[in-house]
């Protein structure tokens, strides 16, 4: 008899899908996601079977794939399957057979989730391969998350099987004389995974007989404690990351060094914009010394500026320059809005406000371009008469790099730089009272 009872239990337990869900079951022809599928059916839940042919074991793998179509044939059921070339890809990307199995596996997996319009994905996942998997995250390296192992649900993907070990399902396999394939490559140690299930775990049970469950009790226990530290960084994060702009974060340095223990702490705080410890470490050796450095990750950039932190989102896309022609009245700029009009003098309707730029029309040449600072740009600061690089301008107004970075240049026809827009206007393009026609330019949301 199939433990359906203690499985459907679970499956509430956990609340792991809704009875009218419909479910993608991987099965891969081996007992245990073979009981997988049996339980399903016997359940009565509305499923299909998908399964991967990954090429490692020649006419073998096409075998299996055979069976699994039979066995998706028997129960009436929705039947996926596709062939890859798990060595070649497994070369390409320079990474293990079982890493490139379970890339392919579980990307093909949400495709057809997807396109098919099924809730969940449920894999043959049991109490053994939760063991298995705490103990190779140990031995490569992990944090609290891998010490929790395998949860029976995690975002789309459900293992209904957690309430079983693998001696249990031998034992309901042959009891109910259920056809299933074996995996030669289950007996060989050259993968990591095996050699811990067929040398490691037998010696750990002659300490402890029921493993498993404690593993499982413990996983739990961990899987709590990650919750509540989640929840406990999300607090501290909101406290000490103070949002200025949609892809920009302040930092108090002050607000980050009395944290305990500093290094575990400012590595949760920064995981979200993937910071990896060694970035953070150099980070609080340099953070007294060393203003202006500055610190990268796949997704942000962080900026040291003197008392703080600056976490920056990297641009996709970089719009480098816009050009103004005379009959324009608005335009974006690096996630800016401009606006432009023409005045005449009589109605110069003046605003102190460096947002604006005043400009005689009369000494325009256009196109006129905004685009990024470059080294050796200069002009004439409005009330001046001498020229100043833009670069010494920055200094003294004490921009840090993402300000510099985005601040536009407006270049007049002929090559004069006429306004470092949001700061100043150049002197030679004033408005003055011989000015008939005045050119506005106003950024609107900086």
């Amino acid at each position: 008899m199939l433990p359906t009872e203690r499985f459907i239990a679970f499956i509430q337990q956990n609340k792991l899908f809704d009875p009218s869900d419909k479910i993608l079951v991987g099965v891969s022809g081996g007992k245990d996601s073979v009981l997988l599928a049996h339980l399903f059916h016997e359940a009565g839940f509305n499923f299909g079977i998908a399964h991967c042919n990954f090429s490692l074991r020649d006419k073998e793998s096409d075998e299996d794939e055979v069976f699994t179509k039979d066995l998706a044939t028997k129960l009436n059921i929705p039947f996926y399957t596709i062939k890859f070339q798990t060595t070649a890809y497994a070369q390409q990307h320079h990474i293990s057979i079982e890493m490139a199995a379970r890339d392919l596996r579980y990307a093909w997996f949400e495709n057809i989730r997807k396109a098919n319009d099924y809730q969940y994905l449920a894999v043959a996942q049991h109490k053994s391969d939760a063991t298995e998997t705490v103990l190779l995250n140990l031995v490569r390296g992990t944090g609290i998350s891998g010490l929790h192992g395998i949860l029976p649900k995690r975002n789309r993907i459900l293992r209904p099987l957690l309430f079983l070990h693998s001696e249990e399902i031998s034992s309901i396999i042959a009891a109910q004389s259920i056809q299933y394939r074996e995996d030669a490559s289950n007996a060989s140690v050259k993968y990591k995974r095996n050699k811990i299930r067929l040398d490691v775990i037998p010696q750990l049970k002659l300490l402890n007989k029921d493993l498993d469950n404690t593993f499982q009790e413990n996983s739990k226990r961990f899987a709590d404690l990650e919750t509540f530290l989640h929840l406990q960084i999300q607090k501290l994060r909101s406290s000490l990351f103070k949002q200025i702009s949609f892809d920009t974060i302040e930092i108090q340095i002050a607000d980050l060094k009395p944290l305990i223990p500093q290094d575990f702490l400012l590595y949760e705080l920064f995981k979200p914009y993937h910071f990896n410890e060694t970035s953070l470490r150099d980070l609080t050796n340099v953070w007294d010394s060393q203003s202006g450095k500055t610190f990268e990750s796949s997704s942000h950039t962080l900026l040291l500026d003197r008392s703080l932190l600056i976490l920056k989102q990297k641009s996709k896309i970089l719009q480098t320059e816009v050009i103004i022609t005379p009959d324009m009245t608005s335009f974006s700029w690096m996630g800016q809005e401009f606006s432009i009009s023409h005045v005449d003098f009589l109605s110069f309707p003046y605003k102190g406000n460096n947002k604006i730029a005043y400009l005689d029309a009369e000494l325009l040449h256009f196109p006129l371009k905004l685009r990024l600072w470059n080294i050796g740009d200069y002009f004439i600061p409005l009330g001046m008469k001498g020229k100043k690089k833009i670069s010494d301008y920055f200094t003294n107004q004490k921009l840090n790099r993402f300000e510099k970075q985005e601040t536009g240049i407006l270049q007049n026809g002929n090559g004069d730089i006429i306004w470092v827009a949001g700061y100043r206007s150049d002197d030679r393009y004033k408005v003055t009272i011989q000015t008939q026609d005045i050119f506005i330019i106003e950024i609107l949301n900086k």
